[in-house]
């Protein structure tokens, strides 16, 4: 199947509207998510050095 002219129109005219919507939802829920998910920064960052201590843990811990 080639990708013709229409297909990629449409992708473009596709994403602009998507990406459009999702920012217009956010910035209509922006004052929710500051009220219910303050501190969840902490959280994000705190899995991030877990995945990362994993890693670390399995490049020290495992030779080939």
């Amino acid at each position: 199947m080639t990708i013709t002219r229409g297909h990629i129109i449409f992708a473009l005219v596709f994403m602009i509207v998507f990406l459009g919507i999702i920012v217009w939802q956010y910035r209509k829920d922006l004052q929710m998510h500051r009220r219910y998910y303050q501190g969840s920064i902490w959280v994000i960052m705190g899995i991030i050095i877990l995945i990362l201590f994993f890693i670390f843990l399995k490049n020290k811990l495992i030779t080939y």
